[in-house]
């Protein structure tokens, strides 16, 4: 089995390497819109309570259908290629990121609040130096989910013509070689892994004044 697989990157590094770029642009683009959705709805949804059931219910219903369903309903509509997976990875995406922010914004004490404002706090302030910075911690645990979801499910993006690691593992599974399957799923797994590390070492660095309570 070894030998089968170093023999595949002896012969297809290329390939490869341009398959691994593929799945990193489609799961980057894909969380990048997701964030540039879910994070503004997140906070609208967040003006009364109807609108925040409304708006969390609808886009909770998006993480129970399966992604390779949406491809397949997009193909009529915008056909086949990078966009249709890009915008079925987004829909996946949005659930987690949406959420959390709507969360994280509705739980900002309200005391925190009027104490910002007793201090002549404009809406803008508040806005930026109170209630976003009080929500990004839960902002990126949403962001987190979303990024390792993207990465799994992006393998799908092959049915449709949109490249990635999933072409080595559908090959596999059309040839029926182990060697390409495993190739395929643990470069997933280590891709998942790796942005996952990268996401907490981030974590860590930028939202470091949230652990300072923990690590006293």
């Amino acid at each position: 089995m070894m030998e089968k697989i170093m023999e595949y990157f002896m012969n297809n590094m290329d390939s490869y390497l341009l398959a691994v770029r593929q799945h990193i642009w489609v799961s980057l683009l894909s969380v990048a819109c997701a964030l540039l959705i879910g994070v503004p709805f997140g906070i609208l949804s967040t003006k009364n309570d109807r609108a925040y059931q409304l708006v969390t219910s609808v886009f909770n219903t998006f993480r129970i259908v399966p992604s390779l369903a949406v491809l397949i309903l997009l193909i009529p509509v915008m056909g086949t290629g990078v966009k249709p997976a890009v915008v079925a990875l987004v829909l996946l995406a949005i659930p987690p990121i949406l959420i959390n922010t709507a969360l994280a914004y509705r739980s900002v004490p309200d005391s925190v609040v009027e104490s910002a404002r007793g201090m002549g706090m404009s809406d803008g302030q508040l806005f930026w130096k109170v209630r976003i910075p009080l929500s990004l911690p839960f902002i990126f645990t949403g962001l987190k989910t979303a990024a390792v979801e993207v990465i799994a499910s992006a393998t799908l993006a092959t049915y449709i013509g949109g490249g990635g690691l999933g072409t080595i593992i559908f090959t596999g599974l059309g040839l029926n070689r182990t060697d390409l399957l495993l190739i395929g799923g643990l470069s997933v797994a280590v891709l998942a892994i790796l942005v996952s590390g990268i996401l907490n070492l981030l974590d860590r660095r930028i939202l470091r004044y949230t652990h300072l309570g923990t690590s006293q």
